[in-house]
């Protein structure tokens, strides 16, 4: 079809000979996102002239928030801590579980196909639900508080780092390994001395930026019960207290920022 619309160029070479030359499938990908972009501005009921002239009514809701409410600090250091405490055992946790689920899903390791697709297919749909939705799962089957926020942040993390795990480990030279195997060694020692000290510095790392993401990600877990800091949020909007959600929001900035750059400090040692 394509070709009927756009035929080939005939180009003729010195020699007499007459080749074809593909057109070039750009004109095609942009009239198909220029589709897609066109029906989801209907389906989605997009409004451009409203993003205009309702922009306005979010700087004036950073504005109630402006100056923060300091005097509500106090009131927030249990609720941060929680939420850094979530985050914290939450990527620990999921770190560690993410490295025998990496081992498994590496077909350069394992040999076991049947193995390898379920250790895929677990981290796939691991990966599908989001971390909102899996908290919720969370407090119905461990109830309210933070251990739902665990959860579902160990959840995310072994999805997160298990994936980039193991494509690092399918990537490894595998010279090493099959060495020490022909030497004697068994797979797991082979594993220990020849792929561990691969892929050991970027799991490191990966752990490292996955946690950055996570305390971001506790901080909205309270919407659904799972504790921290996101349920005062919830309730501080609810009650209208603008300068109290304004001081949540700076806290969870400031500790934010120092997170990120301790790990980045870590990560840039590690790469």
């Amino acid at each position: 079809m394509y070709d009927k619309i756009f035929p080939p160029k005939r180009i003729v070479l010195p020699s007499g000979k007459t080749v074809l030359q593909r057109r070039t499938r750009v004109p095609l990908i942009v009239l198909l996102l220029a589709a897609a972009v066109a029906w989801s501005v209907q389906l989605t009921e997009f409004n451009l002239h409203m993003l205009v002239t309702r922009i306005g009514e979010f700087f004036k809701f950073i504005g109630d928030m402006t100056p923060p409410r300091w005097d509500y600090l106090p009131h927030l250091w249990r609720a941060l801590a929680a939420t850094l405490q979530m985050s914290l055992l939450g990527s620990m946790l999921g770190s560690l579980l993410a490295l025998p689920m990496a081992v498994a899903a590496s077909t350069n390791i394992i040999r076991n196909r049947a193995l390898v697709s379920l250790a895929k297919i677990v981290l796939s749909l691991l990966r599908t639900l989001p971390t909102l939705v899996t908290a919720l799962i969370a407090t119905f089957v461990f109830g309210l508080g933070p251990m739902a926020g665990v959860v579902a942040i160990m959840l995310f993390t072994v999805s997160y780092v298990g994936k980039l795990l193991y494509e690092q480990i399918e990537n490894i030279d595998m010279g090493p390994f099959e060495a020490m195997e022909s030497i004697g060694m068994t797979r797991l020692e082979a594993f220990r001395y020849a792929v561990i000290p691969q892929v050991l510095p970027s799991y490191l790392s990966t752990s490292l930026f996955c946690f950055e993401g996570n305390v971001r990600y506790a901080s909205i877990l309270g919407y659904v019960g799972a504790g921290g800091v996101g349920l005062l949020i919830n309730e501080n909007i609810g009650w209208r207290d603008y300068g109290g959600v304004g001081m949540i929001i700076t806290a969870l900035i400031v500790t934010v920022y120092v997170i990120e750059t301790v790990s980045e400090h870590f990560r840039k040692k590690l790469i």
